[in-house]
């Protein structure tokens, strides 16, 4: 698809600018990821050092953001992975497979990261009100219902709640910094224990663990890709809004992490469940503690939402190609987005929200995703810039083809650290080949297609 060819989805408005973008992204990414997660990387590193997971989580995202910038302003469609390895392996072959097995993902890793933040909602819930399990769980659960509600209107008003929801977001995390800041102690802040740069296996073990939850973190400078159909002036503003975004976001979480680490002695914090609130407990109070957690949880708010809004065109925009079940590509009739996606996703959302554990989200959505979406992608780009001419990608990404070489190998890094998660990885890569076959048998395409033309042909 040609720069010239970049007409907007049928039946979608292009509606969201920069300014959209940026924080439909940022939303997504902070969520209540660094807030359940900072105690755990500062368990796996043992010590302050745990800021150079967050600084490799976000060298990582960087450079992938290179290979998303690319292929986003080249293929500004809904849909975002699906369009691009579709396009990047061959639309009529093994594209086909590439971009069917991302739909197919879709529809577990979508919901476990939906899940992941609502159960890291009502686990955080907790500072506020001791809830037992089974209250924590409706909380979970309902509040995936609540995004749905909010999420079932036109993409214009989406992009006015996107932007109040990010104030918010950047928000409280200034106020974090703020106050860390002014009660700032060095000397505590950089307390490292012995061996703390040993540099050893054992030492990028820890980092490697660490990384799973801050790369978590950093996940959904993406995210306006998926969206691509709905974005004004795409070739420009989708890179500007992933690099503000990563940049944006490395900062603040940089700073936030060192403001806590200044206030909170490391060895405690590494067994805090409600860290960031004990940190603001610590500069103010119990009441503004309090007041902290409730910010926070409308962050995690905040992030379920744009998660479920960029999530729900991938089954859509498949649909539309004939490569997926035809009800999702279905639009609203008035409000005109694809309702079907949302509620499928959103429903089996809620469910994993009620029957996971928040750590088994965490594992379970890097070892799902690595392999087809993040690493398939920058393999798709290198092949693509030998199939098309470069006046068809309106961003080139610098010093091709370094960045994408180098997040494919930070991705297959990450995915063997993810451990005995990384079988089901696998296998649902496997039974995702499997129901394709199935899929493409029953329609008489490619890989059988040419089959059946030559049985036909046969006396």
């Amino acid at each position: 698809m040609s720069t010239s060819e970049k007409a907007t989805t049928p039946g979608l408005e292009r509606a969201l600018g920069l300014k959209e973008a940026v924080a439909l992204n940022m939303i997504e990414i902070v969520g209540i990821g660094p807030f359940v997660v900072s105690s755990l990387v500062i368990r796996a590193m043992g010590g302050p050092q745990a800021l150079l997971a967050w600084l490799g989580g976000a060298l990582l995202a960087a450079l992938d953001g290179f290979v998303w910038s690319e292929l986003g302003a080249a293929m500004p469609k809904a849909g975002g992975t699906y369009v691009f390895l579709r396009e990047a392996y061959g639309p009529e072959k093994w594209g086909r497979l590439m971009s069917f097995l991302f739909v197919w993902q879709t529809f577990l890793h979508v919901p476990l990261s939906v899940a992941s933040a609502s159960i890291g909602f009502a686990s955080y819930a907790k500072y506020l009100y001791p809830f037992s399990t089974l209250e924590a769980k409706a909380i979970s659960g309902g509040l995936v219902l609540l995004l749905i509600v909010l999420l079932y209107r036109r993409i214009g008003t989406i992009g006015k709640i996107s932007v109040f929801l990010w104030i918010g977001v950047v928000g409280v995390m200034l106020w974090l910094i703020w106050g860390g800041l002014r009660h700032f102690n060095a000397k505590l802040a950089f307390d490292f224990p012995e061996g703390a740069f040993a540099f050893s296996s054992l030492w990028f073990a820890g980092l490697g663990s660490a990384m799973i939850s801050t790369v978590y973190s950093y996940w959904g400078y993406y995210n306006i890709c998926h969206l691509g159909g709905e974005i004004r002036n795409p070739e420009k503003n989708i890179p500007r809004g992933i690099f503000l975004s990563v940049a944006g976001i490395a900062v603040l979480y940089l700073a936030m992490q060192t403001s806590i680490l200044g206030v909170v002695p490391w060895r405690e914090a590494a067994d805090s469940k409600f860290l960031a609130s004990l940190f603001v407990e610590r500069l103010y109070g119990p009441a503004a503690a309090k007041i902290a957690t409730a910010m926070i949880l409308w962050v995690a708010l905040a992030s379920i939402f744009s998660v479920l809004l960029g999530a729900s065109r991938v089954p859509y925009s498949a649909a539309l190609d004939d490569n997926f079940f035809p009800v999702f590509a279905r639009l609203h009739p008035t409000k005109h987005f694809p309702y079907v996606s949302l509620l499928v996703l959103g429903g089996l959302a809620s469910l994993f929200s009620v029957i996971l554990s928040l750590q088994t989200a965490i594992v379970g959505i890097l070892a799902v995703r690595l392999i087809v979406q993040f690493i398939g992608q920058a393999v798709g780009v290198m092949l693509l810039r030998r199939r098309w001419s470069l006046e068809r990608f309106p961003f080139k990404m610098w010093l091709y083809p370094l960045p994408a070489v180098l997040s494919m190998t930070g991705w297959f890094w990450l995915f063997w650290r993810t451990g005995p998660a990384r079988k089901w990885g696998l296998l649902q890569i496997a039974l995702g080949v499997v129901a394709f076959l199935i899929w493409t048998w029953e329609k008489k395409q490619w890989p059988f297609a040419r089959a059946v033309t030559g049985d036909s042909q046969s006396p």
